[in-house]
């Protein structure tokens, strides 16, 4: 591997990862679409380019920052939320054909638990991903165009809930009344971890393999919630009592245990 790796949106998990790689003495080109951005990202040290994908084209000299790359980190949601009608799948295919035509030989694709859908009990990467929204469906098929290129080889993250800076569930649940997801478990990862994880992949060469990216505890919404409220000094949501949770869904990582690596180091979240 070189010292040089790229990281594909530069945003909430990509900036804090290309700073905490840069303090291992990698180089990092790291990308933005917004080109206000591009000092922000050079003043951190980031050899920054201004890269828009889209479904006819990619803006941006995307040749330049693909040039002499071996490792790619691809952080680039879907979004289908705030722009359902977007075509995901045709923008992350018009990427990968320039992947194709580079340099690159490594990548690690940001993907999600979502691909799982409604699958329920203990979700492990044996789970065959059932999908039942469109982000997920199309975050599946993105996963399999990358899998299925031989000359690249791709290893899968599918982050659970993201947590950490300026960023957590509670700040919208907290106060609200009557939720009735309480006794659901909570599948939630912390900034740090995401991080920490995608550094343990590169560094021991885990290449063409999926990990489910999950904090391995599980409590109770209901519970967990209400601490975290306390912790910071909101008002508490309040849950109706029920007795069967509406999912009982538990996303676990086997090659966390296979691997035996310290994937996680944010105890107290």
């Amino acid at each position: 591997m070189t010292n040089t790796i790229g990281i594909i949106g530069c945003g909430w998990l990509g900036k804090p990862l290309a700073k905490a790689l840069l303090a291992e003495n990698y180089k990092i080109k790291g990308s933005t679409t917004t080109k206000d951005k591009l000092k922000e990202l050079e003043a951190e040290g980031i050899n920054a380019h201004w890269i828009v994908l889209n479904e006819n084209s990619i803006e941006g000299e995307i040749d330049l920052f693909l040039d002499s790359l071996d490792l790619l980190i691809i952080n680039v949601p879907p979004s289908l939320r705030s722009n359902p009608e977007i075509d995901y799948v045709t923008k992350m295919g018009l990427l990968h054909e320039q992947i194709c035509k580079s340099t690159v030989k490594n990548v690690v694709f940001v993907s999600s638990t979502s691909v799982y859908g409604a699958l329920e009990g203990t979700i492990t990467e044996d789970a065959f991903p059932e999908p039942d929204n469109e982000s997920g469906k199309q975050l599946l098929k993105v996963e399999t165009l990358f899998q299925e290129t031989h000359q690249i080889k791709t290893t899968i993250i599918r982050f659970g809930g993201l947590i950490g800076p300026n960023r957590h569930p509670i700040t919208y649940l907290a106060g609200k009344e009557k939720l009735t997801n309480g006794d659901e478990p909570i599948n939630l990862i912390h900034l740090n971890d995401c991080i920490h994880l995608i550094r343990t992949i590169m560094q021991n060469g885990y290449w063409n393999q999926v990990f489910n990216g999950v904090y391995p505890l599980h409590p109770k919404k209901s519970s967990y919630y209400t601490a975290e409220a306390k912790k910071r000094g909101l008002v508490a949501p309040q849950y109706k009592a029920t007795t069967t949770p509406k999912t009982n869904k538990i996303i676990e990582s086997r090659n966390f245990y296979v691997k035996g690596q310290k994937f996680f180091t944010t105890l107290n979240y």
